[in-house]
Order: structure tokens, then sequence, then C-alpha cells
């Protein structure tokens, strides 16, 4: 599929029946809009996320339009400890019966600055909540999607590696590193995981507004415009597609996923 198949892609509508889904950074963004995508397609989706308030309107957005009921899992990835993400598999395992896939879309950008001014603590957070944090939830939860028959992760990727990015680019690095690594070790005819990144390109959401507080907005396309490629990626009819790194450039501000409204 080539980047624009991916962003008219339509499933059919039980793609994703009876499946649970991980989705970090799902109050808002690109998580929310996924969220709401798999859980239209069948899916049970845990929502997580360190915005309570945020989670609970995403849950009772897809209550509201009849979807399987979500799970709400509120965490704070920045002072989460290794414990934290382990009772978390845990709890997946023990309420949910099992993981079947993870999109990794989490993140947190503070502030473009020079590299010689980072301060240890800035620097600290940010690769622990764009980094770290992916490491832990992934290694935590394998065993489970191990056991899964049509398991798949997806990073949210984003093009940083220059001036100013500091550690929120060497973390996106790291993540895309991660990924290649994990896509190899897991493309194997047994023990099989699907694992690709997808980077969008920049989009409107609050994040990229408190970081460019000049930009019209308006310019920008909406979240739900890029659901295409998450919901194919997540589910059966990307068979053996591993290890891709998908990229768009900027899209147009009207791009619009043709399977119609999410809620």
């Amino acid at each position: 599929m080539n980047n624009q198949d991916l962003l008219n892609y339509i499933p059919d509508d039980n793609l994703l029946k009876d499946r649970v889904i991980l989705v970090t950074g799902a109050g808002s963004g690109i998580g929310r809009a996924i969220s709401l995508a798999y859980a239209r397609f069948g899916a049970t989706v845990v929502l997580l996320g360190k915005t309570l308030k945020e989670l609970e309107y995403v849950y009772d957005e897809i209550e509201d339009a009849g979807y399987p009921e979500a799970a709400i899992y509120p965490l704070n990835m920045e002072g989460a400890t290794a414990k934290d993400y382990q009772d978390m598999a845990m709890t997946f395992k023990d309420k949910l019966g099992g993981l079947d896939g993870i999109a990794l879309n989490a993140g947190w950008l503070p502030a473009f600055m020079p590299f010689k001014e980072y301060d240890v603590e800035t620097w600290s957070k940010t690769i622990s909540v764009n980094l770290h944090a992916n490491f832990l939830i992934t290694q935590m939860c394998l065993p489970l999607l191990e056991e899964s028959d049509d398991p798949a992760i997806i990073f949210s990727a984003h093009d940083s590696l220059k001036a100013y990015n500091g550690a929120f680019g060497i973390a996106k690095a790291g993540t895309q590193a991660m990924m290649d690594i994990l896509a190899d070790e897991y493309d194997l005819d047994d023990n099989f995981i699907r694992i690709n990144s997808i980077d969008t390109g920049p989009l409107r959401t609050q994040m990229r507004k408190m970081n460019y507080p000049g930009e019209d907005m308006d310019t920008l396309a909406l979240p739900e415009g890029v659901v295409g490629p998450y919901l194919y990626f997540m589910g059966p009819d990307a068979g053996k597609h591993t290890s891709e790194k998908i990229k768009f450039d900027r899209l147009p501000a009207d791009t619009r996923w043709p399977g119609g409204k999410l809620v």
C-alpha cells in the first residue's frame, strides 16, 4: 500500500472484534482519534494517559457511540516505575484476558532549546516519557502479545533529528531504533509480532499548538484524518508487513478519512 492508500483505508466493520488494544496518550490528539477508530471497529480499547478527565471524556465518547466498552488506565509515564508497568500488564491479563495490540503514541515536548542549555531534570523527564516508558510498556506486555493470534505494535514516530530538538529528538530516534530491533526479533514464522511506525507529520494537536504558538492551526490536518494507517497496521489486513516506517509530509488541512465520522 502506498501512503495515499493507507490514508484512504477503510476496513471491514468487525476488523478488531474481540481484540484488546492499548493506546497511550489516549486523551487527546492522535491518541483520542485512534482510540475511537479502534473502538468503532470492535476493539476493547485501554485508554492510558496521565489526565483522568481527558480519558473519561474519550471513554464517554466511545460509550455514547455504542462501541465496545473501553477501559481507563491513568498513569503518569514520567514517574511510573517498572513495578507500575508490571502491575499494568497483570491487570490486562487478569481483567481483560490479555492484550492484542499496542499503539505507543504518548509524547511530551517541553520546549525547543540549544543542546548546551538543557538542564538535567528536563532531559531526564523527556527521555523518561518519550523513550524509557515505551521500553517498559513494551517489555512488560510482550508476554501477553506473544499469546495473541495476531499481535501488533505501532510506534507514533516523529522526524526530530534537527537543531534545538534536544532530548525529544534523541528519544524519538531511540524509539525508532527500538522499533527496528523489535521488528527484527519478532519477524519469525512462529511467535510473529507485526511492528511498524507511523510519522503523520504536523497535525492540529495541543502539543503542536503549545510549541508553535505563531502557527495558524487551521493550516494543519486534524488527527482524525490519519486513522487509516493506524487501523491498517493494527489489524489482520496488514498480514506480515512489519518493520515499515510510514512517513507523511505536511498533509493538507482538509485531509479527511473517507470512512466518515468516528463518533
